[in-house]
């Protein structure tokens, strides 16, 4: 069962570059994160963010016409889904997900768009405009909040070795 892992305040589109950034090193061949939100809300910023992270300043357009951007990172492709135009549910296929969800990272916009094809495990980022605040929730299984957690302490101990390695 999914539960909110974490909720972040956006300043600004800076802040939702780099929640998306923030969380590339969490990602392993195979996840599937939604990206969910009204228009305008930095679902394709939040993606933007993650995949310049992994490859450097690149070009990061919105698939809101193409339907699905594909890049090589070092270890694993990145294909970023839009699904705002997809007419039903059984188009996907035709965008080649099977093969994504095999062994790339999968970013999608609009996920609910195919809700009858995901299975739960997937990482979602709420991305929330309410007047003048934007939020994101972070949302996730157990797995994924395990995985963020250790992740998380794992950083602090190399942190704290690096801290002792300069003394």
């Amino acid at each position: 069962m999914s539960r909110i892992i974490k909720t972040v305040h956006l300043a600004d589109e800076d802040a939702t570059m780099s929640l998306g950034a923030g969380l590339a090193p969490y990602l392993r061949a195979g996840d599937v994160v939604l990206l969910k939100g009204d228009l305008g809300a930095g679902k394709t910023t939040w993606a933007r963010g993650l995949i310049c992270s992994l490859l450097g300043d690149v070009e990061v357009p919105s698939p809101t016409y193409t339907l699905v951007q594909t890049y090589d990172a070092p270890n694993f492709e990145v294909w970023h889904f839009d699904l705002y135009r997809l007419k039903q549910e059984s188009d996907i296929w035709e965008l080649g997900i099977e093969e994504a969800l095999e062994d790339c990272i999968c970013l999608i916009e609009w996920p609910q768009r195919i809700d009858g094809l995901l299975n739960g495990s997937e990482l979602t980022i709420s991305l929330n405009i309410n007047k003048a605040e934007r939020t994101a929730e972070i949302i996730g299984n157990a797995d994924w909040q395990t995985r963020l957690e250790e992740e998380r302490l794992e950083e602090e101990r190399l942190g704290e070795e690096a801290k002792l390695g300069d003394a």
